[in-house]
């Protein structure tokens, strides 16, 4: 049996970047879910509107931090900065002919399998960057921006996670994936307003002070009741892609990750002086050089 491609990805996060990543996800947690744990009221045209710009704020300094940690000290180099600037911009450009429309979305399409080949935190900073750069776009910036931009870093990321195989059962896997996590886009984008915006006496509205177990127990109630609709487009969208032009997708993706050499060694001759050998430098797995 063939062995399955070579995933050398187009960066290799050392711990500068892993941990910013871990505290961005932290506070992007907490910024989804404190409703949950406090005495909150139900204005939906208020739906954090106070905590959105602080958590923007706090998750733009991370994910910069996160990317020019690891530029300068050599996790990722000049052709991984541009890769990730090329391919958040065409995402950006597949929002625009659909605009959300009825949960059809494209942006999310490319977002697995650039994760997938290129590596969990490419995809976590490609996730992030895509939303970010497509509300920018489409004038979708608001209190919403920076959960949608930590759930889509989420689904990302976790296309990275997913277990190598070859042909066809390699896109079935990531189809199947990405129908699932456009579900849970789905669900996360819809926590960040529930608690303001179900009203006050419906059978799924949250409930001030109420159980963990009985508002969650609501929340899916509310999800299942109004967002299937825009949910289920999304996902079936987005595998039906996987399937129909994933490979030459990824194919694409590897060719430009191998041919961009990411992480190679680097040949740096000396000045021409007699006997001089050339020196060869290589990057360790923390991107220092010995």
């Amino acid at each position: 049996m063939r062995p399955h491609p070579d995933r050398t990805g187009a960066t290799r996060f050392g711990k500068r970047g892993a941990v910013a990543i871990a505290i961005a996800s932290l506070v992007g947690l907490a910024a989804f879910c404190w409703p949950l744990f406090a005495h909150v009221s139900s204005h939906s045209n208020q739906a954090h509107a106070g905590d959105a710009p602080w958590v923007m704020a706090v998750i733009i300094p991370l994910l910069l931090i996160a990317l020019l940690g690891e530029v300068t000290t050599g996790g990722i180099d000049a052709k991984g900065v541009a890769l990730l600037g090329v391919l958040g911009a065409i995402g950006a450009a597949l929002r625009i002919p659909s605009g959300g429309t009825a949960g059809f979305e494209p942006t999310f399409f490319l977002l697995f399998p650039a994760g997938y080949v290129l590596g969990r935190h490419f995809g976590f900073l490609l996730g992030a960057l895509t939303l970010f750069a497509s509300a920018l776009v489409t004038g979708g910036v608001g209190p919403w921006l920076p959960f949608q931009m930590m759930a889509a870093a989420w689904v990302a990321y976790g296309a990275g996670l997913l277990p190598r195989r070859q042909g066809r059962l390699e896109l079935v896997i990531l189809a199947s994936y990405a129908a699932v996590a456009c579900l849970v886009y789905g669900l996360l984008v819809n926590m960040w307003f529930w608690p303001y915006g179900a009203g006050t006496t419906t059978s799924f509205s949250f409930q001030p002070g109420a159980a963990l177990g009985h508002n969650l127990a609501r929340f899916l109630a509310f999800d299942l009741t109004t967002s299937l609709g825009f949910d289920i487009p999304r996902a079936v969208l987005n595998a039906v892609l996987v399937l129909t032009v994933g490979r030459p997708v990824i194919s694409a993706l590897r060719r430009a990750s191998h041919k961009a050499a990411f992480g190679a060694a680097v040949d740096v001759p000396l000045p021409a002086v007699a006997g001089a050998p050339v020196v060869r430098t290589t990057p360790t797995t923390t991107g220092q050089v010995r």
